[in-house]
């Protein structure tokens, strides 16, 4: 199994800026002749949504809602993934999850096989 753990989240006002970080026990994925990677996020009373998927292709797609303000990376020699988050929103207020699996998806259109925990981006007004 692929082990991912975020890091990063915190409190912010709107209009700034945050990166997170997921670690991965294994980058590129054990076993994928092909991989995608992403984050999503699940605000309070919410369904969890895709926000950006990156494949090991380098093809990366955005929700509607972050692009251009949000861009992800990924740095294999650390085995990390990142998400720099900019001109945050109050609706950004969510917990962030990084996600991995193989195959090559989109977001909206993805459902991975590993999760990592979360990390909880608090985005006041």
């Amino acid at each position: 199994d692929v082990g991912l753990m975020e890091s990063g989240g915190s409190s912010v006002q709107a209009g700034g800026s945050l990166r997170l970080s997921c670690a991965a026990s294994v980058y590129p994925y054990s076993g994928a002749g092909t991989y995608s990677s992403g984050w999503f996020r699940q605000a309070p009373g919410k369904e969890r949504e895709g926000v950006v998927v990156i494949d090991s292709g380098g093809t990366t797609t955005y929700a509607r809602s972050v692009k251009d303000r949000f861009t992800i990376s990924e740095d294999t020699a650390k085995s990390t993934l990142y998400l720099q988050m900019n001109n945050l929103k109050p609706e950004g207020t969510a917990m962030y999850y990084c996600a991995a699996g193989p195959g090559w998806w989109e977001v909206g259109d993805w459902v991975p096989d590993y999760w990592g925990q979360g990390t909880q981006v608090t985005v006041s007004s």
